[in-house]
């Protein structure tokens, strides 16, 4: 084997694992250094599954730390999943063994990022993740490369395929969200349980690493505030299309003097925007730099093909012997950010309420925003059919969310509300 063939060992065989090893026996002299990616063993929870390669002459490896830790492999490749157990057992063991490592595991890196990032550059090998954010859309390598001669100020954008899908069916069809993700799931867009991704938790990894890439900081997963879309009720949902909005889950960072704010959100873009114009599975993405101004990225963000070529990437990446940072910084310089009180944040808002049919309720949800210094830009009241009270609908001029959410209990109490007040922000982008 002349040096420049890579050996390469591939634990997990789910979705992109087959995906990238079908490519890799169909493909092997892919990278454009000219050598061959031989794939030399292989790990899976069972080796029995049927599958639609022949891996009969590959070596099979029970444990994917054993896998790591084999002389037999140039290259570890993790695409097991997970932030605890097998899967960060086998990357600190390749790395420890000073092999170079690529994953698509955004929780993994979201939790412990950091640590992993000083054991790689340590033993100076890379650890490459682009299949990690936005499936076969190259955001990382944008960021970790081609921005790097820039201050970047925010990024922002739809990064779960699961979630876009389900919010953009829900609008076609009218149908609630426990019967789209029903269907989410016998189409494989879901997982059979599918709190990652409806939770909001999904894109708050991929968001957690996006903010470190942008501002050279630690993944501070922690620091993350997430709300998902299990809750997103059919009526927001039409009543924000009435007054031009269509929802989305928007993941952000954004930095400021103050610090960093990184969250995950239900959020309203105007119907004419680049997200709100991004339906079904689609990811996309907005960059602002201090320079280069806005940049936006739309493509496929999980399914196998894209993600196995993201992967392909990063072992072409390590094939051509670069090495740089894991999160644009070395290691030894990355610290938590300071994370800004989501409190203080300025933003606009849509507000639902359900109220009793009845005089004079108008008069005191308006008087009631009015004296807790909240601003309305516009208001709709419109009746829903079998809903119990009528909703009164409203967007706010921009408004601390602390103001807002003091209003919002005081509403609450009023005679004439029914039930919970809905916010949903309004997207900054």
């Amino acid at each position: 084997m002349s040096k420049t063939d890579w050996r390469i060992g591939v634990a997990g065989l789910g979705t992109v694992g087959g995906g990238l090893l079908e490519f890799l026996l169909e493909r092997p002299g892919f990278s454009p250094t000219g050598g061959q990616a031989i794939v030399t063993g292989i790990s899976a929870r069972t080796r029995a599954r049927p599958r639609p390669f022949d891996i009969s002459n590959i070596p099979w490896f029970d444990d994917p730390v054993a896998l790591a830790r084999s002389p037999e492999n140039d290259i570890f490749v993790e695409l097991i999943g997970g932030f605890e157990g097998p899967a960060k057992d086998a990357v600190e063991a390749a790395l420890l063994a000073g092999k170079p490592v690529v994953t698509a595991n955004k929780a993994l890196l979201a939790h412990h990022g950091a640590e992993l990032a000083r054991l790689a550059e340590a033993k100076g090998v890379p650890l490459l993740f682009e299949a990690a954010v936005m499936g076969g859309v190259p955001a990382v390598k944008i960021m970790r490369e081609a921005m790097v001669g820039d201050d970047i100020l925010s990024v922002a954008g739809i990064l779960n395929g699961t979630c876009n899908y389900i919010l953009t069916e829900m609008e076609a069809t009218g149908r609630a969200f426990a019967d789209v993700l029903a269907d989410a799931q016998r189409l494989g867009y879901a997982e059979a349980d599918p709190t990652t991704d409806v939770g909001g938790f999904d894109a708050a990894h991929k968001i957690t690493l996006l903010a470190a890439l942008a501002f050279g900081c630690a993944p501070n997963f922690a620091a993350t505030e997430v709300e998902g879309i299990d809750q997103i009720d059919l009526m927001d949902i039409r009543l924000a299309k009435d007054l031009g909005y269509r929802v989305k889950l928007v993941a952000s960072a954004e930095r400021s003097e103050d610090g960093v704010l990184v969250r995950v959100h239900p959020s309203l873009a105007p119907m004419a925007h680049p997200l709100a114009q991004a339906g079904g599975a689609l990811n996309a993405l907005f960059i602002e730099g201090q320079r280069i101004g806005r940049i936006f990225v739309q493509g496929p963000g999980a399914g196998a093909r894209p993600t196995a070529a993201a992967v392909a990437a990063d072992i072409a990446d390590v094939m051509t012997r670069a090495v740089r940072p894991v999160f644009q910084k070395p290691a030894s310089e990355l610290k938590p950010f300071t994370p800004v009180d989501p409190s203080k944040s300025m933003g606009r808002a849509y507000l639902r309420f359900m109220v009793k049919d009845e005089p004079g309720v108008i008069a005191a949800v308006s008087e009631t925003l009015a004296e807790a210094g909240v601003s309305i830009e516009s208001f709709l009241q419109k009746p829903v059919e079998n809903a119990d009270g009528v909703p009164i609908v409203l967007t706010t001029h921009a408004v601390a969310e602390s103001v807002l959410m003091a209003a919002i209990e005081r509403i609450a109490n009023l005679s004439s509300v029914l039930d919970r007040p809905r916010l949903l922000r309004i997207a900054r982008i």
